[in-house]
Formats: C-alpha cells, structure tokens, sequence
C-alpha cells in the first residue's frame, strides 16, 4: 500500500467510508521536518540570515500510532505559518524542548518526542482513520483542520478551551504536523472543508483566519461591534488580510496600514478606504533602539484622526510588537482596546503607561482560537462571507523556499503548499458558489 492508492480514492468520484476505511495505511509517508540535532546550525547569525532551506527537511517517515480521539487525515494541501518559520529557524528556541515536556506528560504523548519535528498548522485533506471514541467523523470525511491541541482533563479549560494547562499548537509544540502526506490530529481539530474552495485554498486559512477572530471578533478579544474604528497592522498580510475581511463584514471601519503601494492596493480590493503607507509618509516611531518618539505617535494619531473624521481608534488589531505597540497604546481611543496575538519585530514591548492607565485603555492578549472560535471562523469561509488570501502555491519539495518567502516578507496573503494533490484546483464541490466568489478568492493571486 502507498499513498497514491489513498490519492486514486480521494479522487475518486465513488469512493465511500467503507472503502477509506478498507484501504490499508502505508507504512511511510514524506513529511518536512526539522531534525533535532541540527538546533545550533544558525548560532551567532542574526535572524534575518538565518535561512530555512538548510534546515527543512523532505524526509520519509513512519506513519504514527492512532489513539483515542485522534484522527490520521490524508492531507491535500497545507501552508505556510510564522509558527513554521520560528521552527525552521529554531527561534525564539528549538520546538524539540515542547516535544520533550509534551512526551513525558503521558505514554501516548510519547510519540511526540522524537529526533525529527514534522512541521506544519494547518491542512486540508482526507479522513483516512479515527480512533476509539471518535464519532462525529468517519474515514472519506472531507476537512480542515484547526491548530488547537488540547487535553481538557483540567477544569481551567472548560469555559474557554485555550486555557486548558495542556493547550498546545499542533505542529508547533505537537508532531506529526500538516506539512505532510499523512498528519496526526486530535479529532475536535476537524472542522467541514468549504465545499466551494480547492485543497490549497481550502487550507490556507485555517491558522490566521481563527486567530483573527479571536483578536477581534470574539467575546475573549476585542468584541468588536459595528461602526468600531479598527487600525489594522499588516493589513495585506497573512493575519492583517483576514483582519480587514472581518471588520468589513462587521461593519467597523478598519484602518488599514501598510508598507507599499501595492499592499494599498490588495487593502482597496478588499474595500477598505482608510490605508496609510507608513512607508511612503516615513513614520520612524524610534529614534534609536533605545528611545521612542512621541512626535510620531502624534503625527500618526492624527493621519487617523484625518481618515475617520476626527475619531480616534476604538480597537487595535496589533501584531508586530515592539516596533508598533508603543503608537499603538498612544492613538487608542480612551476606555479602547489594544489586543496583541504577535511580536514579529520583538518581544520586549515598551509603551508611556500613563496613555494607558489615565485613559483606561485595555490590553487583551489573545493566543490562536478555541473550538468554537474556529469552528465559527471557518464558517464564514463555507458562507463565502470571509475569502482565502492565497497568492502562491509550493509543491512539497519546495517547502523551505515557501518558509524562506514568509522569513523574508517577500509574499502576500497566504503561501500554500500542495501535499498530495497533484496540482492546483482540485477538490472543488459547489462550482455555482465558487463563479459566485471567484474574484474574492483569486484576489491575492491576481497581485
């Protein structure tokens, strides 16, 4: 048995359960991976040189032992995180410590802590097999799957699954990730693949899309309500792109801020009409990496105040740390909200707290999604009121150039990566839909 029988099934147009369920699994599969005692090859380099090429791996791996409420998913198509890069270039620090303590937490989670990390957040595949105990999915399901590992056997956990002490990010601080042929899933990480979208558009949201909502939408981040002022950071990227969609459709006003012309651009096919090139209009918000300028903070308070009228933000959606969170805090409305899921320019955020505490400003960390939060996400991708932001797509093989793209700022939107299928387009269900959105969902591409 080898995965092109599990690819002939799924492209199968009369393949039923019981025939994913009869097909044997293969012994192997090919995974990118990082390997364990490669943790120090970048030491000395600074982040920006370090380069994922060298450390990605193709490489064929025993496929896992199945247990309890898990699932093994013939993964189609996946894509491309921050999270994967961080693993690639083993920064803030190596994943194998989250798979050494996940390891000796059970004998099942055993499996995890292996010499090699196989990578990768989301997916977009098939239901091959189920454990005990799984019953709301059956072999020849097709899914996506949300990055939310969790073991619920804490009460912390019960009125918001992201607090359970043994909440993990599957791929990241799990093994047996998307980036692959076959991936391991606990079975409350499926959710129904939208019917009008292909594999890799189909995957491509999964990760940025549910922690969007969780930053704004949802009741555990910011709440946002209509007619609400949102400066959106990044607002063409991966997380910023779904951001914008999410304050659009809500009815809130997002201010969108860029880096260039042609990230405007994506921002003013989305609808958005309040975009600041912080490029083109120079905002330098440190003088030297030591030292803020408040003059900046103004003069950018006041680029919004011109946008929207006078008002000033009701919600900040911020992502890139510390070089941002300092303007951030200052141009918040007062009694408004700063929620924080990111630090992709540094972790050590410094900000005037007197804007803070005298203006009775919040702010509301927000980590990834719960099960609902993402179930209600990828339910808007289904209604075709939220669209992927794919712009590019990478076989398997080329994986380390899709993480050096995303390391290097150099894509839009999402980059996915095709698994099994064999080329793009395949997997579409509902064609009358999809004419419907075409336009929406290529946005991206179109660049």
């Amino acid at each position: 048995m080898t995965v092109k029988d599990i690819l002939d099934a799924i492209q199968s147009k009369d393949a039923t359960s019981a025939d994913f369920a009869a097909l044997p699994l293969p012994d192997s599969y090919r995974a990118i991976t990082v390997h364990k005692d490669e943790t120090e090859m970048f030491a000395g380099l600074e982040t920006r040189d370090k380069d994922p090429r060298k450390s990605i791996h193709l490489d064929e791996v025993p496929v896992p032992e199945l247990g309890p409420g898990e699932a093994l998913v013939a993964v189609m198509a996946s894509s491309v995180n921050y999270n994967s890069v961080w693993t690639s270039i083993f920064e803030p620090l190596s994943t194998f410590g989250f798979l050494e303590r996940y390891g000796r937490t059970n004998e099942l989670a055993k499996r995890h802590d292996l010499p090699y990390h196989i990578i990768g957040s989301d997916l977009a595949g098939v239901v091959l097999r189920t454990g005990p105990g799984v019953n709301a999915w059956k072999p020849g399901d097709e899914v996506v799957a949300h990055c939310l590992s969790v073991e619920l056997e804490s009460s912390d956990g019960h009125n918001d699954t992201m607090l359970d002490p043994e909440q993990r990010i599957w791929g990241f601080e799990t093994n047996f990730g998307g980036l692959a042929e076959i991936a391991l899933v606990k079975s409350n990480q499926l959710m129904p693949k939208p019917d009008h979208l292909s594999w890799e558009e189909a995957a491509a949201p999964g990760l940025v899309n549910s922690t969007a909502y969780r930053q704004l939408v949802s009741r555990n981040g910011a709440g946002m309500k209509q007619g609400d002022n949102v400066l959106i950071w990044g607002a063409s990227g991966g997380l910023g792109s779904y951001a914008t969609q999410f304050a659009l459709a809500g009815g809130a006003n997002p201010i969108c801020v860029v880096s260039s012309d042609q990230k405007a651009d994506i921002c003013r096919s989305m609808g958005a009409e309040a975009i600041i090139d912080r490029s083109a209009e120079g905002y330098k918000f440190w003088k030297d990496e030591q030292t803020q300028d408040p003059k900046e903070w103004k003069r950018f308070g006041k680029r919004i105040r011109e946008l929207t009228g006078g008002e000033d933000i009701d919600i900040v959606f911020e992502h890139p740390g510390r070089e941002t969170f300092g303007a951030s805090v200052f141009v918040t409305r007062k009694g408004g909200t700063i929620t924080t899921c990111a630090s992709t320019s540094g972790y050590m955020h410094e900000y005037d707290n007197r804007y803070l505490w005298m203006s009775l400003k919040r702010i509301i960390g927000s980590h990834f999604a719960n099960y609902r939060e993402a179930w209600e996400a990828n339910r808007l991708i289904a209604k075709g009121k939220i669209h992927p932001t794919l712009s590019k797509t990478y076989s398997l093989e080329d994986t380390g150039q899709a993480a050096y793209d995303v390391h290097r700022n150099l894509h839009q939107g999402k980059v996915g990566v095709l698994c099994l299928a064999p080329e793009e387009g395949l997997g579409v269900r509902d064609e009358e839909m999809r004419a419907k959105h075409i336009d929406a969902i290529n946005r991206f591409r179109n660049i």
